[in-house]
């Protein structure tokens, strides 16, 4: 049996965390906000007050944070991993962040003797409670052969994708991806339902064409119900980071900043408290004017 830590225990955090403890790891955790832990702390995980005595206390470090500072302050900040004087140093982390920030607090915690293994999670909360998380890694090989059993009780599609940076890159690629598959669905939808055209046949359609596929059949269920889950939706965030990086890199990408722009007009218009899907639709019914 291992001890783990785990800081940052919010809606995905506490998932992939609770999924640790059920395969058979103690567990010590940490999270700005005590009230996060404390449904954690029920299942016998242990609280600590900072990320430094989360890492004296286990093997292993994992995270799951919001922010690019979070990671920084969490490696590098006061109270921070850089300080622990003994315990774990490995360091893996899934926050959903840029691959510039995970790259240059590596930099830093490698001369205190850690070894940080970029991870990124696909899929939601549900996904995260049940362990059946997609998880991409990048880093040290041997670091992520060596705890193929952390990884397996959080997801069941684990990937490596090389260096360090690139589980990063991947999680806001696929973000850039999903993001205009929901928009060019909900855009196509309420082309066709103008023209007489329910989006239940589309979806039957789609179901019954090459371009049929788990994902687009969840959003196009979504669609058809118009029952959309209220959250708050990370997509625009990691959009936003890959278009940061397209703008350093000097990479076009029209599709993907379109639909970041569509994002906004959500934002500003107060209907970005939904998933992507419903995001999506209440935007192009502000277009179309079916909502005013």
């Amino acid at each position: 049996m291992a001890t783990l830590g785990f800081i940052g225990t919010g809606g995905m955090g506490s998932g992939m965390a609770a999924n640790l403890i059920k395969a058979g790891n103690k567990l010590v955790i940490t999270d700005l906000r005590r009230e996060q832990c404390k449904g954690l702390e029920s299942q016998g995980a242990q609280f600590k007050d900072s990320p430094k005595a989360v890492a004296e206390s286990c093997d292993v470090v994992c995270s799951m944070l919001p922010y690019n500072q979070a990671v920084q302050a969490v490696g590098l900040g006061k109270g921070g991993l850089h300080e622990a004087s003994s315990g774990a140093k490995t360091w893996i982390d899934f926050s959903s962040i840029d691959k510039k920030t995970i790259v240059g607090v590596e930099a830093e915690l490698g001369k205190k003797g850690w070894t940080v293994l970029d991870g990124s999670a696909g899929g939601v909360e549900e996904a995260a409670a049940a362990g059946t998380l997609s998880l991409w890694l990048s880093g040290s090989k041997d670091t992520f052969d060596k705890h193929q059993e952390i990884f397996k009780a959080m997801g069941n599609k684990i990937i490596f994708v090389g260096e360090l940076g690139n589980a990063k890159l991947v999680k806001n690629a696929m973000a850039m991806f999903a993001a205009v598959i929901h928009l060019s669905l909900a855009e196509t939808c309420a082309w066709l339902k103008k023209g007489g055209l329910s989006e239940d046949t589309f979806r039957t359609i789609l179901k019954n064409s090459q371009q049929d596929s788990v994902a687009i059949d969840r959003i196009m269920e979504i669609i058809v119900s118009k029952k959309y889950k209220p959250r708050k939706s990370w997509m625009p965030k990691d959009v936003g980071f890959g278009l940061d990086m397209a703008r350093e890199m000097e990479v076009p990408m029209p599709f993907v900043a379109l639909a970041y722009q569509m994002f906004s007009i959500a934002q500003a218009t107060g209907q970005d408290g939904y998933e992507a899907t419903g995001i999506a639709c209440n935007v192009y019914d502000i277009i179309t004017g079916a909502k005013k």
